[in-house]
């Protein structure tokens, strides 16, 4: 699909970042580069290619590149350890890895614990030169621009891996054929594609360069890697931010200056600073050229999107409730014309809320039931055949993805989400598996016993919250168990807050009681009404 619109209109931007605007033609030709290099150095049919980047035009290049020759793209948190990053790279056998210059040490680091790795591409960033054991990404890039000629064939049973930390621990690589990928982004369209490979269709669909499509959202999760995929199977452009860390100015900058038709989001970590930055100064950022904003893995409230349509009322405001393990289970659309709460959904056709007898949840009955969808989904969890079992359930002779998302129907069928199943803590769009946390601030001398909860926070939608049951004789400091989290996982695991308690309550099997630990929290900082 890109390569036909890289061909059709070759002078249209592809990618746009800062002041840099690449057009198809570059973007194929430097994809081309990339292939090329990865399969002079002996990369085989679907071997792994991990993408350790930040938001930039070489990411969706290089996923471009990889997909040419049926090479599978693996999303890696740049905020990971040196031992989280052994794991991921170990787990998905990746075979290169693609990395911004400011890991260059940490990919040092960790070379020698992942001997599977022979390829690695220094992306520059100005912070760090190219070592001696990478290969400058301008230099493969521009080193071979011809169409790649692997000896095999592309196929729609071609993978795109997007690793989840999930709700059970260590990352797990989501297993998603290319044609199941396609159809399930396209599956909201007004008049869908054929089921079956017809670039005569597109072509007859997109009959002029797309829609600009601006990933808020790092593109290492699913949220802006597959916005900005669609965005590109339109035939537009990705726009991406400069800065590294959120900015709600830059963005509404990019927005005005590459007219953005698009954003994807994640929940009121990104809106709220958006919608504080509308405020603070009315009138002065254009954003007529906005469409649709689109919050996938957090919702956002209703009285943020109230807040946004006063700025442009003509905007289509979304939730969209999908995971790594299913696109497009349900949507909220919010415009100025219509309002909606926060956490109800309309079900998509191929979803349903299942007890656990497998049947229905019966409209207006107050029973809890799991969201479960079928037809275009993943194929499983990479090497975990049993994780692949429960989630992927077949059920009256049809295949269901039931990723952990509970909900009740009401008497009218909107869908009212109640969350994971699981303890599983959301953080500004990061999922935090607590007994992680749990286990790292056990092993700190001054701490007995430790629990982590989510508590409501505005930016971040949850806050990590560590209950801490001290030794004899010890004394808890918040800034040393921080620091002690952040020495082995990534920061955004770490707690925003530490509580003292006399006594973490572990039941008699050892299970600790997480809704009683929760309220304790809440009432501890003063968040109980």
């Amino acid at each position: 699909m890109w390569e036909l619109h890289a061909r059709r209109f070759p002078d249209a931007p592809a990618a746009i970042h800062g002041g840099e605007v690449r057009t198809w033609r570059a973007f194929d030709q430097r994809a081309n580069g990339i292939a090329n290099t990865l399969l002079a150095a002996g990369a085989q049919h679907q071997d792994k290619v991990a993408q350790y980047m930040h938001n930039c035009p070489e990411y969706m290049e290089s996923m471009f590149g990889l997909f040419k020759v049926s090479l599978v793209p693996v999303n890696t948190n740049y905020r990971y350890t040196e031992d989280e990053l052994t794991y991921l790279w170990d787990n998905s056998d990746s075979v290169a890895v693609i990395f911004h210059a400011t890991y260059t040490e940490r990919c040092a680091a960790v070379r020698s614990r992942v001997p599977n790795v022979k390829t690695w591409i220094w992306v520059d960033d100005g912070t760090h030169p190219c070592p001696d054991w990478a290969v400058s990404y301008e230099s493969a890039a521009n080193s071979n621009i011809s169409q790649p000629a692997p000896a095999w064939q592309r196929s729609g049973d071609d993978l795109y891996f997007l690793y989840t930390g999930g709700t059970t621990g260590m990352p797990k690589g989501v297993m998603w054929r290319q044609d199941d990928m396609v159809g399930s982004l396209d599956a909201p369209s007004k008049v869908p594609l054929p089921a079956h490979k017809d670039l005569t269709a597109l072509e007859a669909r997109v009959s002029k360069p797309g829609p600009v499509n601006m990933p808020a959202a790092p593109l290492m999760h699913g949220t802006g890697a597959m916005n900005a995929m669609w965005a590109l199977a339109l035939g537009g452009a990705v726009a991406t931010m400069t800065s590294r860390t959120f900015d709600a100015k830059e963005l509404l900058e990019v927005v005005q200056s590459a007219r953005v038709n698009s954003i994807a989001i994640v929940g009121d970590a990104f809106a709220k600073p958006i919608l504080r930055a509308l405020d603070e100064s009315p009138g002065k950022y254009d954003i007529s050229s906005l469409k649709f904003i689109t919050s996938s893995g957090v919702m956002w409230s209703a009285e943020t999107k109230a807040g946004m349509l006063r700025h442009h009322p003509k905007m289509l405001l979304i939730d969209s409730l999908g995971s790594s393990e299913a696109i497009g289970m349900a949507s909220s659309t919010t415009s100025a014309d219509g309002s909606s709460s926060t956490a109800t959904f309309k079900l998509g056709p191929n979803t349903r809320v299942i007890n656990d007898e497998g049947g229905d949840v019966a409209p207006g009955s107050g029973e809890r039931g799991r969201i479960a969808m079928r037809g275009r989904t993943p194929i499983g969890y990479y090497k975990d055949e049993a994780k692949s079992a429960s989630t992927f359930v077949v059920i009256d002779g049809l295949r269901y993805s039931i990723p952990g998302d509970f909900a009740e129907v009401d008497a009218d069928g909107t869908v009212r989400l109640l969350g994971r199943g699981s303890q599983c803590i959301n953080t500004g769009g990061e999922k935090v598996y607590p007994e992680e946390v749990e286990e790292v601030l056990k092993t700190h001398p001054s701490v007995l016993d430790a629990a982590c909860v989510g508590v409501p926070d505005e930016r971040f939608g949850e806050a990590i919250t560590a209950l801490v049951e001290p030794r004899p004789g010890a004394t808890i400091d918040t800034a040393t168990l921080v620091a002690h989290v952040r020495s082995t996982l990534a920061a955004y695991k770490s707690p925003k807050n530490v509580i003292t308690v006399a006594t973490i309550g572990r039941a008699p099997n050892g299970k600790l009681d997480y809704k009683r630990l929760k309220q304790e929290a809440l009432e501890a900082l003063g968040l109980t009404k």
